[in-house]
């Protein structure tokens, strides 16, 4: 397919990046600690952290790391919210020479111990806010080494302190808990292994841009999570196609230390971590929002200083300007709202512009794009409705099932290729030539069209995938675990408008216990699927409709 859309490109965007101008992400990013060593890197609850810090803090990190004996490559979880220390974290991951494999927080037992488990993570770093979750399913992993840290480990010695006491005896955010120690296992805190780790020098370690970088785990059509197989030099193109794309936006503001980022989206989903990843080449700064649903405490944080680049879902959007006090916000700065996760709609488009002044820049991507795919430009005046156009170096073909490039304006699925896409899915060959055409196109399952313009536009989904504020959801895991509640004979999971997030889940159940309720069954969900993928309706039915070989037709519960 031509690249026409090239032509369209705003002005002063580069048609292709060269990841190959650094050996490793971690060139990249120790190059940046250095020449930004005196710049702020990140702002949490007013606590601030420098380049050089972070420099040190990770160089420790990643020493302690060392210490423990780990072969090069292996596996790291983090299970971090937005707080200083996901960032030196995952830079001493990545500088001692191991592989990110980020985690949800929020992950009820069942979800943490299949990524444990499928990562082959013997390592994690961990908020003792969710330790009580680890608990329950260590016994049936492979870690070895629990790093602990509380809330308050970065914040100051005094304010920390204090921060750490309020949410332990205070809000009482800290459920009890009990690592078990069989098998030589560990428990450090974090602090007592930065202390340790400053002891003893980082070694160097010999990487390249085909080393893996992160496991980035998404939604499994299987009813489990794959891990994507993110390298270096796939978050390295990332980074420098977001830069390209992002320049005009920011230019004017002269120099980038002075460009602060919002990171209220969470930093373990490829979207903000992506963005923060820019932050660091860029040496520009990020405010960490670790409670974004806090609405009051956020906007609280947005009316301190200015701001100029703002990520989020259409539903973190939406939420802000219901709220009271959004009109007390100082949008002057503001330079770039950025779209992403999620559809953005045009009715929410249109109040954002109204009320801030900033158009909305809706962008498209995967966890196995490392995220942005395509991107409407950053120039633009008003909202289009579609996914822009594809960024630097990147290539979207529209094919058939057969993986033949279709015409201009004829629907097929969307599919992608760049420096940027992925390898493939960790251990799982089968799925991953699945997932490639034989010209090496990723399937991404999304139906689109190529317009006149060179545009994309998405119509439809292949998969039956649901987005819920931006966090994919796929129904064969939601009805493999809700098949499991007693009570339960079948059910089928389907996504429904819903006009705050998005999609909400609805789950269609044949029961052969009358006395199975919604409240008994969402008691079920709660406990074993996080949040996000718990049902927002029940409906029970008699049966479901099949086809002649007894497979369920989501498509038909849909459209009832």
């Amino acid at each position: 397919m031509e690249k026409i859309w090239l032509e369209h490109y705003p002005e002063g965007v580069a048609h292709d990046i060269h990841p190959e101008q650094y050996t490793s992400l971690t060139q990249l990013m120790e190059q940046s600690f250095k020449t930004h060593s005196e710049s702020p890197f990140s702002v949490c609850m007013d606590r601030w952290m420098s380049y050089g810090e972070l420099d040190n803090l990770s160089a420790a990190l990643g020493s302690w790391f060392q210490s423990q004996g780990l072969a090069p490559g292996s596996r790291i979880a983090i299970m971090l919210p937005n707080l200083p220390q996901f960032a030196v974290t995952m830079a001493a991951v990545l500088r001692a020479g191991y592989t990110c494999v980020n985690v949800n927080p929020l992950y009820t037992a069942r979800e943490l111990e299949h990524q444990l488990t499928d990562s082959g993570a013997t390592t994690i770093v961990i908020l003792e806010n969710f330790a009580h979750t680890l608990a329950e399913v260590i016994e049936h992993t492979a870690i070895q080494n629990v790093v602990m840290t509380s809330l308050g480990d970065l914040l100051g010695a005094f304010y920390g302190r204090w921060m750490t006491f309020a949410v332990r005896h205070l809000a009482k955010l800290v459920p009890p808990f009990e690592i078990s120690l069989s098998n030589d296992r560990i428990v450090t805190a974090f602090k007592t292994a930065l202390a340790q780790g400053q002891r003893r020098p980082l070694k160097s370690t010999a990487q390249n841009l085909d080393d893996i970088a992160f496991l980035q785990y998404t939604g499994g059509t299987t009813g489990l999570s794959k891990g994507a197989v993110l390298t270096h030099r796939n978050i390295v193109a990332a980074m420098l196609q977001a830069e390209a794309w992002f320049t005009p936006a920011i230019s004017d503001v002269g120099d980038l230390r002075k460009v602060n980022s919002i990171a209220a989206l969470p930093l373990y989903h490829i979207f903000a971590l992506t963005l923060c990843l820019l932050a660091i080449r860029q040496g520009s700064h990020m405010t960490l929002i670790p409670n974004p649903r806090d609405f009051g405490k956020f906007i609280a944080v947005l009316k301190k200083r200015p701001f100029h680049i703002l990520p989020g879902v259409n539903t973190l959007f939406n939420a802000l300007m219901m709220h009271p006090l959004f009109k007390t916000i100082d949008f002057s700065n503001l330079r770039l709202t950025q779209a992403g996760g999620m559809a953005a709609s045009e009715g929410t488009a249109q109040n954002w512009q109204t009320a801030t002044g900033s158009s909305m820049i809706e962008g498209w991507g995967m966890s196995e794009t490392c995220a942005i795919g395509s991107n409407n430009p950053v120039t633009q005046k008003t909202f289009s409705g579609d996914i822009g156009f594809p960024l630097p170096s990147i290539e979207l073909a529209i094919k058939d099932d057969e993986g033949i490039t279709l015409a201009q304006g004829e629907a097929g699925e969307i599919c992608i290729r760049g420096p940027n896409v992925m390898t493939g899915y960790y251990k799982q060959p089968e799925e991953t030539a699945k997932a490639f055409t034989a010209d090496g196109f990723m399937r991404t399952g999304d139906i689109g069209i190529m317009q006149a313009n060179g545009r994309f536009k998405i119509v439809d989904r292949k998969k039956d995938m649901i987005i819920v504020s931006g966090f994919n959801v796929f129904p064969n895991e939601l009805e493999n675990v809700i098949s499991t509640c007693p009570g339960v004979v079948e059910c089928a999971a389907v996504g429904i408008a819903d006009a705050m997030q998005g999609e909400a889940i609805k789950i269609f159940v044949v029961r052969n216990d009358p006395l199975l309720t919604e409240d008994t069954l969402n008691s079920f969900c709660h406990a074993n699927l996080t949040g996000y993928k718990r049902p927002k309706y029940i409906e029970f039915r008699d049966e479901l409709p099949k086809t002649n070989v007894g497979k369920i037709l989501r498509r038909e519960l849909r459209n009832k």
